[in-house]
């Protein structure tokens, strides 16, 4: 069984049994971008310093690995924009799959007492709709300050995102941290991020980053992670399903 179809099987026994996909995270409004040929299953990432003014996009539109990944201005006629979810599960169900470490199981896949299953997914590439096998994603494990860039999709955990739901009773993807899967850090995780005291129109374009998780811990979850409501906005994002008007 190929890697895409062991984390399809495992996401639709989790459904069976009561669970929630990361697409149940996720909100419809009109604030999404995307072509209309991406459709209502176009997904919209933008960044809480911004709004959905800017959003996720692939860097002049180029469909190769490497390619850089940035925010701009929002528009339905920009095939850049056009992303979708590939691979949704939870963290538990990539590990049973090889696509994330046992540690990282361990500390965001329920495997270790405390921490809950989270939901992870990777983002797929998919100008006018049709899928690139290219996901959002990092070209090593991650570290600070390395750039986000396309990836192949399904090979390892470079290109898997967790949704950092540890802090806060949420039920939508709402200015919520992604921890990349490849993270080797678990107090301070390697999360996306965008630079600090840049713009969507500043030239050259700025490049979306991983970098360790801001913020203060509190009593309840161990002193591990930081509170959501202390991270800083660069490092919060909403994704959002749907095109433009």
């Amino acid at each position: 069984m190929s890697i895409k179809s062991k984390v399809l099987a495992a996401a639709a026994t989790l459904t069976l049994v009561g669970g929630v996909g990361a697409a149940s995270a996720l909100t419809a409004g009109p604030a999404a971008a995307g072509t209309p040929s991406c459709g209502s299953s176009c997904l919209n990432t933008s960044n809480k310093v911004f709004g959905p003014g800017s959003v996720v996009d692939v860097f002049r539109q180029s469909q190769k690995v490497g390619q850089p990944i940035i925010l701009f201005r929002t528009a339905n006629f920009d095939p850049a924009q056009d992303w979708t979810i590939s691979f949704q599960g939870t963290v538990a169900d990539f590990f049973a799959a090889g696509l994330v470490s046992a540690a990282v199981n361990l500390h965001f896949g329920g495997g270790a007492k405390g921490f809950p299953n989270l939901n992870a997914f990777e983002i797929e590439y998919a100008p006018f709709g049709v899928n690139s096998g290219l996901c959002m994603g990092v070209a090593a494990t991650a570290f600070a300050g390395e750039g986000v860039t396309l990836q192949p999709c399904g090979v390892s955990a470079k290109t898997v995102w967790i949704l950092d739901f540890l802090d806060v009773t949420a039920t939508s993807f709402t200015n919520i941290p992604l921890i990349n899967g490849s993270d080797t850090n678990f107090s301070h995780p390697f999360v996306l991020t965008y630079p600090k005291n840049a713009h969507p129109t500043d030239k050259p374009r700025p490049q979306i980053v991983v970098a360790n998780l801001t913020g203060f811990s509190q009593p309840g979850n161990g002193g591990v992670l930081p509170v959501i409501s202390t991270v800083s906005s660069n490092q919060l994002w909403t994704g959002r399903l749907g095109v433009s008007p």
